[in-house]
């Protein structure tokens, strides 16, 4: 059997990293497999545990940290972590699967001090913010102290971009998915 590979995309919230990812879940030639986040924070809308996330209690996150129980997480914004089990990823990969997650900056470098060659790190860009804006404003999920919070962190988060493996701006999001595609399947390559 072939090694197997760890993919994390990174990027503001709005950028389609989840509509990326989704879309790439559909192509069999990936063996891709999608690995669920945990989060601290309660579910929005019609988000389902074990779906979008993992949704743990702000005790039972801090225990599992304790326990060395993820492979990186992060305080993203204040009282809210997110995380990355170790047992799920390992889990997909031991049983013959590439791997992609959703992470941020921060944890992006913690998975791929983790998984090392064998991870590509590529950060999803908007077009511009103003774009950004209109995107997670479309959403209607946030509160306006929310989407400033947002804005703010995905102005940071884009400073990080240069330090990623790839870089891929989601103008339009089939030629994004087709980018990001093709980039996965160039590192699978080095994996024949």
């Amino acid at each position: 059997m072939s090694k197997k590979a760890v993919f994390v995309l990174s990027g503001p919230s709005g950028t389609g990293k989840s509509t990326i990812i989704r879309r790439l879940l559909e192509m069999p030639d990936l063996n891709i497999k999608f690995s669920i986040s945990a989060t601290s924070r309660p579910p929005r809308g019609e988000e389902k545990d074990g779906r979008e996330y993992h949704f743990l209690s702000p005790e039972e996150f801090d225990r599992r940290i304790a326990e060395g129980d993820f492979v990186e997480w992060e305080e993203v914004y204040s009282g809210t972590k997110y995380g990355t089990l170790r047992s799920e990823v390992d889990k997909m990969l031991e049983a013959g699967h590439n791997v992609i997650m959703d992470v941020d900056v921060k944890g992006a470098f913690n998975v791929k001090d983790a998984y090392g060659d064998d991870c590509l790190l590529m950060f999803i860009l908007p077009p511009d913010m103003e774009t950004l804006e209109q995107r997670l404003r479309a959403r209607n999920t946030d509160s306006e102290e929310s989407l400033r919070k947002r804005i703010e962190r995905a102005r940071y988060e884009i400073d990080f971009a240069p330090d990623f493996d790839r870089r891929v701006v989601n103008n339009d999001l089939d030629e994004a998915v087709a980018n990001v595609a093709a980039i996965i399947r160039g590192f699978l390559v080095c994996y024949e």
